[in-house]
This record gives C-alpha cells, structure tokens and sequence, in this order.
C-alpha cells in the first residue's frame, strides 16, 4: 500500500502544477533557513502553516522534492534545502537513476584499475573530475569512499 501511495504522490507532483499551499510551504522554508540556518521540521511547518497533521506536510514536502523545489542533504531531521523558490527554474530531475549511478561508478572503478596498471597524470586528472561529479550528482556516500581511495593513491605514489 505504501508504494502505491508513493506513486500516486510522484505521478500528482510531477503532473500537476504547485499548489498555492506547495508554495506557501516552499517560502516557508526557505524564509526558516534563511533565518536560523537548519531546516525546520515537518511539525514546525505544520504549526505554522495551519495544517491538521504532519501527513499533509509529508504529501507536500514530497511532491516539492519531486519537482525539485526543495531536496534533503540526507535523511536526518532538519535536512531540507531549497533548490531554488522560482517556480521556472526547478530542475527535472536533480538525482540520477540506479542506472546511471552504477554507471559512473564504474567508470571511477575503471580509472582506478587504469592508474593501478599505469601511473598517468591525465588519469589522474582524470579521476579528480569523475571523484567531483560523484559529489555534485548527491553520490555522498560513494563520493566519500572514492575521494578516501584518491587521497590514499596520491600519498602512497608521491
């Protein structure tokens, strides 16, 4: 039940346009960081917006994350961030998919192996740039177990 329920809230987010309570909601937001510097949490956003439970923060929250209005550094409390509060400059779609995370990193993977075979400094350029995408795409974790392996080739090779 749950995944369908998760569907239905992708399929209103993406195909309708944002409600009035989206974007009262995404000011909301973006006014509390700017002035505390944390995001608030789901029962702040519903004390001060007026709304009967947290479920409903939860359905608009969501349905912001999927048009990319707003996105969450990770899934801790008080972790929403504003991708921006205008409504034409939402991106499509800030993460990739499954596949393309597999993708790069196995394209890191490779470079790895590539510089294991032949120390190049092309490829080692090469590998800073693909490390940096891992962090600029939302990869944290792969990006920190990456950057972790780049640091520790330089030290042993310099």
């Amino acid at each position: 039940m749950v995944g369908k329920v998760k569907k239905v809230v992708n399929y209103m987010a993406t195909n309708i346009r944002s409600s009035k309570r989206q974007r009262e909601l995404l000011n909301y937001v973006d006014s509390f960081i700017q002035g505390h510097g944390y995001g608030p949490s789901y029962r702040e956003i519903m004390r001060a917006l007026g709304y009967k439970s947290v479920s409903t923060v939860a359905v608009h929250i969501d349905g912001l994350l999927v048009k990319g209005y707003l996105r969450k550094r990770d899934r801790s409390a008080r972790s929403l961030e504003v991708v921006t509060t205008h409504l034409d400059d939402a991106p499509l779609n800030k993460t990739p998919t499954p596949a393309q995370e597999k993708w790069i990193i196995n394209a890191v993977t490779s470079k790895f192996d590539e510089l294991d075979k032949v120390h190049s400094s092309e490829t080692l350029d090469e590998l800073y740039v693909l490390v940096g995408a891992l962090k600029v795409l939302g990869l944290d974790g792969a990006h920190v177990a990456m950057k972790t392996r780049l640091i520790d080739y330089v030290k042993e090779n310099t």
